[in-house]
């Protein structure tokens, strides 16, 4: 395949979004003078925004390339996993988005040491961190790669590109700055999907009808296979995992949650959250048809050897969409991923400079403070950069599957923790912290036991430990980790005294509120 040469159309279009993200920037730096300010933005983001934000912080270059990838290759399986969203968090989000307003300042992992000690605060915000360097590594390698292979630009030097843009960004303006590039960036991200879905769906001959047929015949339609077998991928795996994910990312994750602290008001917070939850369903699905869409295209028309499932989203948009249209669309993916990326960021400061920096020098000024959290921004961009660089250097056949897995490994059981800590009045710290080591202890005995390395041009198992290897899929290492968490954490503490904490960490400190605000409204009614 030759490489692909753009127009000055299309340079044109990415080189002015590129300005227009730096612009944001520089927009709100202003308004950056408080570590609250640069962390929360005070208060000073309608809903809307903040739902978008929430949209555009879950919609990475992983989006969109990973899951075309995976509906080019495969049904709908992975797609699983985001369906449970929804369906989880209708039902929880009503208290969640309460709780941690007005429990935590900044860190989500507060809420953690006010339930269960110092221990579970960094042992959750420590899995934090090790999920979001992992996430991001991948997110730059997706983007590099594409774009390397669509421009000819060598992979690095994207990287370096891009991740450097991602830094100045949060330098210069803050939360503010990364929620409103969110908002530009998630009408940029519909646009561009629909419109290559428009022209897929008219460019095969057949239409609909046709691209239904010729995918449910070869295997690219549902979310199968329905057996009740933990040993494979299947519906049912995908399943239980989407609902331990939805809790972690909705119920524990500082980049979502710290999203809840610039809202204006509980409902507000809700309202976005809500907007959030909704829009980025469809579009996972929009993106997952993308790939079942080009499925069918590629089976009427003959595609080179050397495009594989990774590489044939943008083979198509490279080869069969108009100038212009191009760099529209590549300029989507980039801003995509630099929403993503200067979110990721930004929660990292900020647990940074909470749960570390503060606690090794306490009672300093606020100004010292904003400097540690923009020290931070900075390494932790040239860390991402650098994994980014060994995700290259080893390539990866499905990327999106990969995610989901190290998702599952550094998840740690913090849904666990939380769902203790939320609903349990009996738990206590003693307990949850001998839950805690026994599950860091039960996690590495699945992964050892279950990953294969290549050594000598032959593959072998880390730890071989013979019919007591972990043979279940590495999904559900992730879910088995939280009921650790869950089952040995509550019958541990019946071995230590009751804790007596404030009522408003608990889920019935909220129904109980919920209730008496209900009951002062019906007497003055009356």
């Amino acid at each position: 395949m030759n490489k692909p040469i753009l127009s000055i159309l299309d340079y044109s279009i990415i080189v002015a979004v590129l300005l227009i993200t730096l612009y944001f920037g520089l927009k709100y730096a202003k308004n950056q003078k408080t570590t609250e300010a640069y962390f929360s933005a005070k208060g000073r983001v309608p809903s809307w925004a903040i739902g978008m934000s929430l949209l555009a912080t879950l919609i990475s270059s992983v989006t969109f390339l990973g899951y075309p990838a995976e509906g080019f290759a495969n049904n709908w399986i992975l797609l699983v996993q985001g369906l449970m969203v929804p369906i989880v968090l209708l039902g929880t989000v009503w208290f969640i988005v309460p709780l941690y307003r007005k429990v935590i300042g900044l860190s989500t992992y507060e809420y953690f040491e006010k339930r269960f000690g110092n221990f579970a605060r960094y042992y959750s915000s420590i899995a934090f961190v090790l999920r979001q360097f992992s996430g991001m590594g991948t997110v730059l390698y997706l983007l590099a790669v594409a774009l390397s292979s669509m421009t000819g630009i060598n992979t690095y030097w994207i990287i370096i590109i891009v991740g450097t843009i991602i830094v100045t960004v949060n330098l210069l303006g803050g939360i503010e700055a990364v929620i409103w590039l969110d908002v530009f960036q998630g009408f940029m991200l519909f646009a561009s999907g629909i419109l290559c879905l428009l022209v897929l769906i008219s460019t095969i001959d057949g239409g609909i009808p046709e691209i239904w047929r010729v995918a449910s015949e070869n295997g690219r339609t549902g979310f199968g296979p329905y057996d009740l077998d933990f040993t494979k991928l299947t519906f049912v795996v995908m399943a239980i995992n989407g609902m331990f994910y939805a809790i972690q990312k909705y119920g524990t994750d500082q980049t979502v949650i710290q999203r809840y602290l610039t809202a204006r008001s509980d409902r507000s917070a809700i309202r976005a959250s809500l907007m959030g939850i909704l829009l980025t369903v469809p579009v996972w699905a929009l993106f997952m048809f993308i790939g079942t869409c080009l499925y069918v295209y590629y089976t009427q028309q003959p595609l080179p050897n050397e495009v594989g499932p990774n590489s044939v989203f943008p083979y198509f948009i490279m080869s069969k969409l108009p100038m212009g249209v191009v760099g529209f669309i590549l300029a989507a993916m980039v801003s995509a991923a630099i929403c993503s990326l200067s979110a990721d960021l930004n929660s990292l400061a900020a647990v940074g400079v909470e749960d570390y920096y503060k606690k090794l020098r306490p009672s300093k000024v606020d100004n010292e403070y904003l400097k540690a959290s923009r020290w931070i921004v900075a390494i932790a961009g040239l860390l991402s950069m650098l994994i980014g660089f060994i995700y290259v250097e080893l390539g990866s056949e499905s990327i999106l599957g990969i995610i989901f897995t190290l998702y599952a490994i550094f998840s740690g059981g913090i849904v666990g923790v939380f769902l203790l800590g939320v609903f349990s009045h009996r738990a206590n710290r003693q307990g949850v912290n001998i839950a805690i080591v026994i599950c860091i202890i039960f996690t590495a005995y699945a992964f050892l036991t279950s990953t294969e390395v290549e050594f000598g041009g032959q593959k072998m198992i880390l730890l071989d430990l013979g019919d007591f290897n972990f043979t279940h899929h590495k999904l559900m290492l992730g879910v088995y980790s939280h009921l650790v968490i869950i089952v040995i954490g509550y019958f541990a503490s019946l071995f230590y005294p009751k804790p007596d904490l404030d009522k408003n960490l608990f889920f019935s400190g909220w129904r109980d509120g919920r209730r008496a605000k209900k009951k002062g409204e019906e007497l003055n009614d009356e």
